[in-house]
């Protein structure tokens, strides 16, 4: 496509250095934007979805460098060009973190007596392994998780509600075999029978 044709209906000095430099930066975003998550979805073996945003992430790139050619006499288009960079990368990082897709690794060590704080992860369908451990203070105990990353709030409100001073580190998984992971739907139901439960 070649945008010079859509400068006839327009100013010469207000296409050359607000429109064009305006269509770069947004394509140039999109580019980034699309570069960015599947950048993410390659890290986390999702192997269906990242070819196809691979796809419209190097098409729309074309569309953009190809406007950068034919214009390079055009500083306001490289300016564009590099903003729109540098605005895809915060877009879809901030996506990515919306999307919550994924799954995480979760340590957390504690000092105190976690029995209460497993029995409550548990409860609220959490998966937990623990363990006691020795650490530089003396006897911990390791608690460890591998969940959704869209639970990961709750899960930090949970340790932090019962422990204010646990040790917690995050890593990214790329795969799992086995293990729980609750559906929505089973989250719903469990905290819907907590609700009416009757306690004695």
């Amino acid at each position: 496509m070649n945008l010079l044709d859509l400068g006839e209906y327009f100013d010469p000095a207000v296409f050359d250095y607000i429109i064009l430099p305006a269509l770069i930066f947004f394509a140039r975003m999109v580019d980034m934007t699309l570069g960015t998550i599947r950048i993410i979805f390659v890290a986390r073996s999702m192997k269906t979805i990242a070819p196809i945003v691979g796809f419209f992430e190097s098409l729309i790139w074309l569309f953009a460098i190809s406007q950068i050619i034919m214009n390079l006499s055009n500083l306001a288009t490289y300016i564009a060009f590099a903003a729109g960079f540098a605005a895809g990368n915060y877009v879809g990082i901030y996506l990515e973190s919306k999307l919550a897709v994924g799954l995480l690794s979760i340590r957390a060590v504690t000092t105190n007596d976690a029995s209460d704080l497993i029995s409550y992860l548990r409860e609220h369908n959490f998966g937990v392994t623990s363990v006691s451990a020795l650490g530089v203070t003396g006897r911990v105990r390791l608690i460890i998780s591998v969940i959704k990353r869209k639970d990961l709030d709750e899960y930090i409100q949970i340790v932090k509600k019962f422990n204010p001073k646990a040790f917690i580190s995050i890593e990214d998984v790329r795969s799992v075999q086995e293990g729980f992971f609750p559906t929505s739907q089973q989250k719903r139901e469990s905290q819907f029978f907590k609700t009416f439960t009757v306690r004695k």
